[in-house]
């Protein structure tokens, strides 16, 4: 896909959605930062559901860095893997009192050097929290980039690095939101609205079904 396609999509994409935001309910840094973990292989409204109540509980690093695993459970045995969940929102709120002053670092290699915190996670607090231009990239990113050919590639930490240095500057700080949403409620997994796709003129899917 040339350079013009890839910008007439962006265009269209910031025009249906201009002011787009994360859809998991936070307040600050650290409650993004938590939030975005637990919502790994789990759905952000079964994330929004759990985390009034434990955010109340443990508002800050300072408070949850204080509890155990097990008085983090309770508040999220609706999300998957909760558990481990659990562990690593004890984890992550140590290292940053013991690490960051209890504040979350803006760099990606420190916010990777927290536990259960990985290239996607890491890139959503900073694209998010910090406005900083990095394109997180989930399965519906990947799976909208595969189908309409923005960019190619085998994974979703190579298809982040594609869209950082392919895209215009102008778009990527929004083009984590725009791609994704798009993905989530146009170029679904199951019967995407191909019809009703903004973008369906300069898609490259050989299986889309605009009829």
């Amino acid at each position: 896909m040339n350079a013009q396609i890839r910008r007439q999509i962006m265009e269209r994409l910031k025009a249906e959605r201009p002011e787009p935001e994360s859809e998991l309910n936070h307040n600050n840094a650290f409650e993004l930062l938590i939030a975005v973990m637990l919502s790994a292989q789990a759905t952000d409204k079964s994330v929004n559901l759990a985390t009034p109540a434990l955010f109340a509980a443990m508002p800050d690093a300072a408070t949850m860095a204080q509890k155990t695993p097990e008085d983090v459970e309770p508040f999220i045995k609706t999300i998957g893997l909760y558990r481990n969940k659990a562990k690593h929102a004890v984890g992550i709120a140590k290292a940053l009192m013991e690490r960051f002053n209890g504040e979350v670092p803006q760099t990606l290699k420190d916010l990777m050097s927290l536990p259960g915190v990985g290239e996607k996670t890491a890139k959503v607090v900073l694209n998010v929290a910090f406005h900083k231009p990095f394109i997180p990239v989930d399965t519906h990113i990947f799976r909208v980039c595969q189908r309409t050919g923005l960019v190619q590639a085998k994974t979703a930490n190579e298809c982040s690095e594609k869209l950082e240095k392919s895209l215009p500057e102008e778009f990527r700080l929004g083009a984590h939101h725009w791609i994704l949403l798009h993905g989530r409620y146009c170029c679904t997994a199951r019967k995407p609205q191909c019809t009703k796709c903004p973008i369906a003129d300069l898609c490259h899917w050989p299986e889309k079904e605009l009829l």
